[in-house]
């Protein structure tokens, strides 16, 4: 097997801009599909299942885009094609999500057509976001990987903190942030369009200036790389006896994530609702304070992001892994137990940083100590494949129970804050039962 040259710091920036694009996309996704329900006419209460929809794509998109481009040889190479057959969708879909209150249609068929659309969304934003990943396993050797996927963390947390401002930004430009009852404002509908026009001009730019390497080029560099026992198991199916012979760490990781991207779920789900109520003294989604609200959760959501970037190179300082991790767990509770209590748009900036020390080591630390409690089992590839579950199956649960537990908590969307700080630290104690492998 030939090993796989070195690559021009230009080379690994194409391989992953793109996916600057992809982010910008996921970000207003996130920080507006509660805000675009709740407009539409949704419930508070019934927030929470449209949010069912992103992890659910998630886990059966991405591992059947995965498979499939493994066995895809085109002449326009073998993950791009995905990305572009997803990105494409995605911005089709963009430009109709945002406009599901425009079209003359009953609050409940508004609804409905906006939950079609985002199901597309999630499909299409998943089915782009994969191939990135693979692209730098494809081509990128192991010297240069930490450095290629530094790019990627890189381009991620950049395209996230523009799809978060944009409409904020917007607003402050001038375009309308109000409409009539029911209709999405002009300013999240152009955050989508521009953003739309972001992803594909970005995807594009990959698409011409990365050149995969057909089959025999690539079965020279990889021939040797990828183990055949990692898919033995899972090519007959047999995910549960991997599972049975996992490690204790493997399931003791899987239940402190359950406790985080509980508490981040509804965070997501709940704190346009929260900070509308709490700092501009609104629950009346049709109002300018409700819509002045959501923007400013866009701006949280930046200062969050950006919090996490700053914390994950203070995390590499760290000796104790459990420490780091369990630390920055219990700040971004602390956190989340402050924004009820908070009632300045600007004093925000800090219970949103601590929540970013939470996401930093949420990134970080599970595969970290995942990967290390997995030497010497083998069967790598389907694990960490597995262990994908514990984002994605977590989310889905709350997301099915959130309108359950708001209506136990008082039914005040600010008090689902107080739930997702209480689930951080559950989730910090049960760091402490992880055993280390020296």
């Amino acid at each position: 097997m030939r090993q796989k040259p070195n690559l021009p710091f230009w080379s690994l920036w194409n391989l992953s801009f793109g996916f600057f694009g992809v982010q910008i996309a996921y970000a207003l996704q996130s920080a507006n599909i509660s805000r675009i329900f709740a407009t539409l006419g949704a419930d508070p209460h019934s927030l929470s299942y449209f949010w069912i929809l992103p992890p659910l794509m998630g886990i059966l998109v991405q591992p059947i885009v995965g498979t499939l481009s493994d066995k895809t040889w085109t002449r326009f190479g073998r993950r791009i094609p995905y990305l572009f057959i997803g990105s494409a969708v995605a911005v089709l879909v963009m430009c109709l999500l945002p406009n599901s209150g425009s079209f003359g249609l009953t609050i409940s068929a508004a609804l409905v057509f906006g939950l079609v659309a985002l199901m597309f969304l999630d499909t299409s934003i998943n089915m782009a976001m994969q191939p990135f990943k693979m692209l730098v396993g494809d081509m990128v050797n192991e010297e240069q990987k930490a450095k290629a996927y530094s790019i990627q963390s890189f381009l991620c947390n950049a395209g996230s903190v523009v799809g978060y401002v944009f409409p904020y930004v917007f607003a402050f430009v001038g375009i309308s942030n109000v409409a009539a009852k029911g209709v999405i404002p002009d300013s999240v509908i152009w955050s989508f369009y521009i953003g739309a026009a972001i992803l594909i001009l970005c995807v594009i730019y990959t698409t011409l200036k990365v050149k995969e390497w057909n089959p025999q080029e690539y079965a020279e560099y990889n021939a040797s790389s990828e183990d055949p026992g990692d898919y033995k198991d899972t090519a007959s199916g047999n995910w549960i006896t991997l599972l049975k012979n996992a490690p204790s760490a493997f399931w003791k990781i899987g239940l402190v994530q359950f406790f985080c991207w509980v508490a981040f779920m509804y965070m997501w789900t709940y704190t346009a609702g929260t900070i509308a109520d709490t700092v501009w003294n609104t629950t009346d989604t049709a109002s300018k304070n409700y819509q002045d609200a959501a923007d400013w959760v866009g701006i949280l959501f930046a200062v969050q992001a950006i919090g996490s970037v700053v914390w994950a190179a203070i995390l590499t300082q760290f000796k104790n892994t459990k420490l780091a991790y369990s630390l920055s767990l219990v700040l971004g509770g602390v956190g989340f137990a402050m924004v009820p209590f908070i009632h300045d748009q600007y004093l925000l900036f800090v219970p949103f940083i601590l929540i970013g020390c939470a996401w930093a080591a949420m990134l970080a630390m599970p595969f970290a100590l995942v990967t290390n409690a997995l030497q010497g089992y083998g069967h790598m590839g389907a694990y960490l494949g597995l262990f994908n579950g514990t984002i994605c199956v977590p989310q889905i649960i709350a997301a099915a129970l959130g309108g359950t537990i708001l209506s136990l908590v008082g039914s005040a969307q600010s008090t689902m804050m107080l739930v997702a700080g209480i689930s951080l630290i559950i989730g910090a104690a049960c760091v402490t039962i992880i055993k280390v492998k020296k």
